[in-house]
């Protein structure tokens, strides 16, 4: 596969292209799912190839290929380079991109358990047990549990003289129930709704006590059946770590996007509202809000070494003490916003696609105490965990979540359990309410492996760390009351 990325970039360059760069990827993915006491699937896939992306008189060229033959991949780098100079006859900008040192490095994520040595009778039993557990609960309709792990093997090579070898390995998994009455539908998810995943081994499974929170996770599916509605009205809000990751990714992760910002990345989700003047200028958070993206986190789904520009993985503030301070950038876009250098957001979701910015690991730095003296210090406010749907504008700007399952909080103790929790927003306000986070000992990092982005639409992996938190008067519920 080496050998077969140096062919490609040697083709281009003698083809015409000033620059070239490829990346040969050997992909393997297994995902498992139990459901109601059958093995609902079993998926075991593998895909290898090339991506060759070239510049030509100052444009963009790129072809991939899984004929993974000389003469295949001669033919995939002379197609780059013909599809470079055609954009190259339009009227455009040349592409400048940011320097960067040339890199010769092997990186790997952490692995103590090769998930894929694993045998399938030990998953199926994890995930039978947990199985089991919840269909134990009466009024259980439907139970579901999976494992899913993947491993990328990749070789990034550049005409630059970069040559850098990654094996990222991701396992997870997770489970719900799902209670029915006559006229109500109630699911509750564990460790989140979509699983909880993380840059290791089965390792990772082995730690985790699915079966150990099966019965409970189940009976609250139950309970939500008779739970009384969330109320309308502003309320103190006390998010859980999984749902504040998402509210992250969401209303902070996509609209720092630089192309997003620039307007390159507008037909699959929109743009944003962070546009280039607010650059050091906008109180996007309370001073409580730190949010730092960072490609360095330990067993994070977007860690890496260096990323598909070939850029080394960095750490830094997107907003410091509530201040918004700049973007997720590129090679090609870091000029736009006076930066020397590119902060490393580059990433393709496989051989086949072109890499684009996507988010880095962000998280929302801890501050001080459990969540006990959270809720203790919560007067009348409302606590939500697990999210189940959201929706936000083109902008990123307006939102909504509805999460799994609420508590009302009164005078610091939990009174009574909420179905259907919903809260509203403004990104800007929403964090401008924030007034506390919880401390180390309640953070935690979360993965999302379903971000899209794009057309043709790719799918990014990135993790976000939270502790809970509490924001001041958000509105909740459905309605609104005096």
């Amino acid at each position: 596969m080496k050998d077969l990325a140096r062919l490609a970039i040697d083709t281009a360059h003698a083809r015409g292209a000033s620059y070239a760069d490829a990346r040969a990827i050997e992909y393997t993915r297994e995902d498992i799912q139990v459901k109601n006491g059958e093995v609902g699937g079993l998926d075991l896939s593998s895909s290898a190839g090339i991506g060759v992306r070239v510049l030509v008189q100052g444009a963009w060229g790129f072809s991939a290929t899984d004929d993974l033959t000389k003469e295949g991949v001669e033919r995939c780098a002379a197609s780059a380079v013909s599809i470079g100079r055609a954009s190259a006859s339009l009227e455009h900008d040349d592409v400048r991109l940011a320097p960067e040192p040339a890199h010769r490095a092997v990186w790997a994520s952490q692995c103590a358990i090769d998930p894929f040595q694993v045998s399938l009778e030990t998953k199926l039993g994890l995930l039978f047990r947990i199985d089991s557990e919840m269909r134990a609960v009466r009024g259980v309709k439907n139970a579901e549990s999976f494992l899913s792990f993947q491993r990328k093997h990749q070789y990034f090579l550049s005409t630059e003289g970069s040559d850098i070898e990654q094996t990222l390995t991701r396992s997870g998994g997770g489970f719900s129930a799902t209670a029915v009455s006559a006229d109500d539908v109630q699911r509750r998810s564990f460790p989140q709704a979509e699983g909880f995943h993380q840059a290791l081994g089965y390792e990772l499974i082995e730690g985790t006590p699915y079966v150990e929170h099966a019965r409970r996770v189940a009976e609250e599916a139950v309970a939500l059946l008779t739970a009384e509605q969330c109320p309308a009205g502003e309320r103190d809000l006390i998010l859980e770590g999984s749902q504040l990751a998402l509210q992250i990714h969401e209303s902070v992760g996509h609209p720092t996007e630089l192309d997003r910002v620039l307007g390159m990345e507008a037909n699959y989700a929109g743009t944003s509202f962070l546009t280039l003047e607010k650059q050091g200028k906008l109180q996007f958070g309370s001073k409580l809000v730190n949010l730092v993206a960072d490609a360095t986190l330990p067993h994070a789904l977007g860690t890496f070494g260096y990323d598909d520009d070939g850029v080394e993985a960095q750490r830094w503030h997107i907003v410091q003490d509530g201040l918004f301070l700049g973007y997720l950038t590129s090679r090609e876009l870091a000029h736009r916003v006076g930066e020397s250098r590119s902060k490393g957001c580059v990433r393709s979701d496989g051989w086949f696609h072109i890499p684009m910015i996507r988010m880095v690991n962000l998280s929302l730095m801890a501050g001080s105490g459990s969540l006990e003296d959270l809720l203790s210090d919560t007067d009348h406010g409302i606590y939500m965990e697990t999210n189940r749907s959201w929706s936000i504008d083109q902008l990123r700007y307006n939102f909504q979540f509805k999460t799994e399952i609420a508590w009302e909080i009164r005078k610091g103790k939990r009174v009574r359990m909420l179905k259907n929790p919903t809260y509203q927003g403004i990104t800007t306000g929403f964090w401008n309410s924030c007034d506390s986070i919880c401390g180390p000992e309640e953070w935690k990092p979360w993965g999302v492996v379903n971000c899209g982005k794009g057309q043709p639409g790719q799918v990014g992996e990135i993790t976000h760390g939270a502790a809970p938190a509490r924001f001041r008067k958000v509105r909740v519920g459905v309605g609104y009351e005096d």
